[in-house]
């Protein structure tokens, strides 16, 4: 069977700064301007992170905010380092893909190169309405923690979980989700997990409270679970928005998890989480599922710079898959996602190098892959435990799977359907 451990991701982000002479601008001949030709490309493909409230540390809306910022950009997109995204294109292709087309990147660096002209604001697109306060525009229903949680500036912080009851009095299809840090610096990960009624999952947790266990604590194991999660939340990642005619199940009565794991950064915080969901206006054909599969076994020997990681599974039924989300910690290298065909034939279904731990992705499918019953699935990955490696908190430590970031982890998760009467444990029977 599947694994069904989760722990997850760690925020940071990191501009390319470079000197650039910020004056009057002389648009030349053949230059690139930047209403005409290059806003149509941050709209397209920047402005989702890089505007008031997200992720992104400057907003990238108008000229008088990216014109100070033009040298840092085009050596951004040069060295290909923006928007993130570490898919190798030779496997697969992927719905959320921002990659910039060899021409957008040429447009931007003509544009830095050219004195950075703004050009006529008539022949210009018309700013993007993005929706405030919610990326998924206006939820249908908003749960959030009554509190804050502190988080120190320094030392470790066990993962934090708050049980929210939802008051469903009916069964809700969720179709789109988000989550919503108010200290999203301090954020490593959040993952939201349904409790249906009935289950003794951290029952001796109560309602609203952050509930906590120590890691060393042989109590601990009553943190597991197999439970299905609405999302996650790490660094980077989009909301979820799922396909039309698919959705996720909170049955009536249930609570929703919250389960937060922190990182110090030397400056103290306090943090509130809310989530925010959207139900089917329509039809629910299939049922989506995340599903995860991982190694929590291995040891990675001081100063070895690559150490191969793998987990293996096969499915119990017909699957199709929607995405995948590779999750390792400072010491993960690269992260395959691989088929493994009845004759022996490897078919690699995405493939993460180099691995961004301070900006993790969920990679959806351009178009969900079927594989059949008794499919068999290779997760691989590697990792760099030696002191070329500058994440690594230290090198001369052997290191094993372990939820703080100074351990490491090897899970890849994935969503998959179902049809829409069977619940997650159905899913694993095999007849």
């Amino acid at each position: 069977m599947l694994d069904a451990m989760v722990k997850l991701g760690a925020p940071v982000f990191a501009v390319i700064l470079s000197g650039f002479a910020v004056g009057a601008t002389v648009e030349r001949a053949g230059t690139p301007v930047f209403c005409r030709d290059v806003l149509p490309v941050l709209q397209k493909r920047c402005q989702r992170c890089h505007r008031p409230g997200e992720i992104g540390p400057m907003p990238l809306e108008t000229y008088a905010q990216v014109r100070p910022w033009a040298a840092a950009i085009r050596e951004a997109v040069l060295r290909k380092k923006m928007p993130p995204w570490f898919a190798d294109p030779r496997f697969g292709k992927f719905a959320d893909d921002p990659t910039l087309t060899p021409n957008e990147i040429q447009t931007i660096a003509k544009w830095a190169a050219g004195g950075a002209p703004k050009g006529d604001p008539a022949q210009g697109p018309k700013p993007i309405a993005w929706p405030a306060g919610w990326s998924i525009g206006k939820p249908d229903a908003v749960l959030e923690m009554p509190g804050t949680i502190p988080v120190p500036a320094k030392g470790v912080v066990d993962y934090q979980y708050v049980v929210m009851p939802t008051g469903f009095q009916r069964d809700r299809w969720v179709t789109a989700a988000e989550v919503r840090p108010t200290a999203r610096r301090v954020v490593h990960h959040v993952v939201i997990y349904i409790r249906p009624p009935g289950s003794e999952w951290l029952k001796e947790a109560k309602p609203g409270i952050p509930y906590s266990i120590p890691e060393d604590d042989p109590r601990h194991r009553r943190l597991w679970t197999t439970s299905d999660m609405v999302l996650v939340y790490a660094p980077g990642n989009p909301p979820m928005r799922l396909p039309k005619g698919m959705a996720k199940k909170i049955p009536a009565g249930s609570d929703l998890v919250f389960q937060m794991h922190y990182q110090p950064d030397g400056k103290a915080a306090l943090d509130h989480e809310r989530i925010g969901l959207k139900f089917a206006k329509g039809p629910v054909v299939k049922r989506v599922f995340t599903l995860q599969l991982g190694n929590d076994t291995f040891v990675l020997p001081p100063g070895d710079p690559d150490v191969r990681v793998a987990a293996y599974g096969t499915l119990p039924r017909e699957t199709e898959i929607l995405s995948f989300f590779p999750h390792m910690h400072p010491r993960g290298t690269s992260f395959a996602f691989h088929y493994i065909h009845p004759d022996g034939q490897i078919e690699t279904m995405l493939y993460v190098k180099p691995y961004d731990f301070h900006w993790q992705l969920n990679y959806v499918l351009a178009k969900p892959r079927v594989l059949p019953k008794g499919a068999k699935l290779e997760w691989v990955a590697h990792f760099d435990n030696s002191k070329n490696n500058p994440k690594n908190p230290d090198p001369d430590t052997a290191v094993r799977f372990g939820e703080q970031s100074t351990a490491e982890m090897m899970i890849g998760f994935f969503d998959v359907t179902a049809p829409v009467g069977m619940d997650k444990e159905g899913f694993f029977v095999r007849k």
